[in-house]
Order: C-alpha cells, then structure tokens, then sequence
C-alpha cells in the first residue's frame, strides 16, 4: 500500500505546530517513517523539536537527504479565514490551512516518497530525512542542531535536497541552487537633548541619522554576479519616540536590512557600516552605537550533477525544466551547504504565510511523483 501524500499533508496541517510547538507533527512522522523501516532519533535542543530519519547503513558513502520543517507561522487573525486554519478542508481540489503550503505539503511528498521508495526498490544507499520544528523560528535550535547532532554521530548526507515552496506561480517553474545573505543592522544615533528653540545648546541626533540612512540606502554595493541579483540595502524604521515639538531628542534609532550576494560577507559588510557610522560621529559630534546580525552567508551550489538530476526529473514529470535561481529570503539550506552540497525544489509559493494559504492538491501527488524520480535516478547512477 503506497502512501498518499494528500492525505499526510492533511494529517500534518490538522497538528497546531505554530512555531516552536510541535503539536505532534514529528511524532505522526516518526511512526510512519518507523513502521517502514527507518531509524529515527528525536534530536531536541532548547526546548526545539527535531527528527531525524536513516533507511540504510549508517556511513553509506551514498545517502541522499531530504531536509524540511514541520513549523508554520502564527494564523493571524482566524475570523478571517474561509476555513479553519488547522481543518485541511478540501474545496475544488485545493487544500486550505496552515503550512499548506510552506511547507507541511512539500515533508509529506518527500516523506511518502521516501517510504514508497524503499519498499519498492530498496536502494544501494541511505535515505536520510532531516526534519525540524525551528525553520519559521530563530532557526537557532533545529536544522542546526540536526546538523551538530549528524556531525557527532558520524552521520552523512551525500547530497541534500530542501523541499520549501520555490516555484513563483506554476509547478516546476524554478528550483534553487543558492541563497542570498542576510543581514540587518540597528544605529542608535545620541545627541544632546534641548529646547527646540535654542538648537545651538543641543546636538541633534535626527540630521546625523537622516544623512546616515541616505548615505547608506543611495550606495551601489553592487551590479550582480553570475548567479546572483545586485546586493540590496533597504532602510526599514527611522525612529525617536519624540512627541514633543519643542523638544529636539537625545536619541534616534534607525534599522537596515541587507541582502547579499556572494560578492560580500557578513563580516566585511559589518565592517563597512561601522566605518561609516564612524564618519557620521566624527562629522556631526555624535555618538553611534551599531548592533548587527547576520542571517545568513550567501551561498552557491555550482551547477552540475545534483542540480541536473533534480532539474531533469522536474522536467519529466511536469514538461517544465525549472530556472536555476538565487532568489527569494533564506531557508534552512544556508546551513546545510556547510555539510554538503544542496539544492532546494518545492511547490507554487504564492500563498505561503497569507490568510487561507492553500495548495492544489494535484501539486502535492506531482511533488511526491518528482521526489520518487529523484531518488531513483540517483540511486540508478
């Protein structure tokens, strides 16, 4: 009896596992997977729920995982669903609720992939499922922690492939072969509170942190590589909490976001914007303070054997041979390109997050149809 991918979506999006809960979305996977005959190891880490999979010998020199995450995002405001966010209610073939689509739909098609697979046609290899509750999170506690877990124990994924949502609007239209980096940055500009009537007795910190953000957002990081769109550098608050209109402000505060190309680094653009918060204070006599966190590196899988096999299995199921591409946010593969190389392919994004986020149906039994071409491909090397 093979298993229906649709009906494990439904059963996964009926589990209420808003990030970090996880509303027993792994332990519904770790009994299917381990009725097939997977190992399975619950690797929690702070309170963050984790599974990992194996069919196959621990060390194969061939295992090819699948990584993916059971976590969805909060429903927002429920009276303003058509359907019950956690119902997996079915209307003209289309599936409605939490994670539908990103990316409850895209764990079943793998996982259900995966069993079939090795019932059918048990391979020279292992099948690795690294599956975590801590994507929509801090992601400080889950694929990361697999990954620290897999590098104790000795475990190995040859090749890995991340099954979020990546196709802009129809099935098979785009596959990911590399991520931007991530990076924002939080400037507290201090002055000299005062009379606004009486600038000369204050230093206002509003001019400095106006000339900062404009110096900032008007310059070219630059023009784009191979790969990659042009680096991005968004302004996303300036604020004082000032009410006052006769009160010029002691502080102003003001965030950046940048999205960056493998022309960069997190550590050199950091660098960059506190040299020039440092210019700012040596021109205006204030004081800056510069927090930052970086996401994410940028990352690249070259085009070759993984991204072929994917591509061409895409192609036989649906007619389409996807674009390779770098767009979009981050996802957990940023971190696992320091394991092995990786590539991400998944369902039609378009309602990810939104209110009603919902999948075809039809789009889970092709993601299932590609994923089982994938792994027999692979294995058929």
């Amino acid at each position: 009896m093979t298993i229906d991918p649709v009906a494990l979506t439904a059963d996964l999006i009926r589990c209420p596992s808003v990030t970090p809960e996880e509303g027993g979305a792994l332990v519904l996977l770790q009994t299917l997977l381990e009725e097939a005959g997977f190992t399975c190891t619950r690797v929690d880490r702070n309170g963050t729920a984790n599974l990992y999979a194996r069919w196959g010998a621990k060390g194969h020199a061939r295992s090819f995982g699948f990584n993916g995450h059971t976590d969805v995002v909060p429903v927002g405001d429920a009276a303003a669903w058509s359907a019950d966010p956690f119902g997996a209610e079915i209307r003209d073939g289309v599936m409605f609720g939490r994670g539908a689509t990103d990316m409850k739909s895209g764990v079943a098609a793998f996982a259900a992939a995966a069993v079939d697979f090795v019932k059918d046609t048990p391979p020279n290899g292992a099948i690795v499922l690294a599956i975590t509750g801590d994507e929509e999170g801090d992601a400080t506690d889950g694929t990361v922690a697999l990954l620290d877990w897999m590098e104790r124990q000795g475990e190995r994924m040859s090749v890995c492939l991340v099954g979020e949502p990546t196709c802009p609007s129809e099935m098979g239209e785009m596959m990911k072969i590399g991520r931007r980096g991530s990076l924002s940055a939080w400037f507290t500009v201090t002055g000299k509170q005062g009379h606004a009537a009486y600038p000369h007795r204050a230093l206002n910190p509003m001019p400095a942190m106006a000339r900062l953000m404009d110096r900032l957002a008007s310059h070219e990081l630059d023009t784009g590589t191979d790969h990659f769109d042009a680096s991005t550098l968004a302004v996303v608050t300036i604020d004082t909490g000032n009410t006052a209109t006769n009160v010029i402000p002691a502080q102003s505060r003001g965030t950046v976001n940048i999205r960056f190309n493998d022309t960069h680094t997190g550590t050199a653009l950091s660098n960059w914007l506190r040299e020039e918060a440092g210019k700012l204070d040596a021109e205006f006599g204030t004081r800056t303070e510069v927090a930052i966190k970086i996401s994410g590196e940028s990352f690249l899988t070259p085009p070759g054997p993984l991204s072929d096999l994917v591509a061409a299995a895409v192609e036989a199921e649906t007619g389409r041979r996807p674009e390779l591409s770098t767009s979009g946010g981050t996802s957990d593969a940023r971190f696992v390109k320091d394991h092995c190389p990786v590539v991400e392919f998944g369902l039609v994004g378009k309602t990810m997050h939104q209110v009603d986020e919902n999948v075809p149906v039809a789009q889970i039994e092709s993601l299932k149809a590609i994923y089982t071409r994938i792994l027999r491909d692979y294995f058929a090397r």
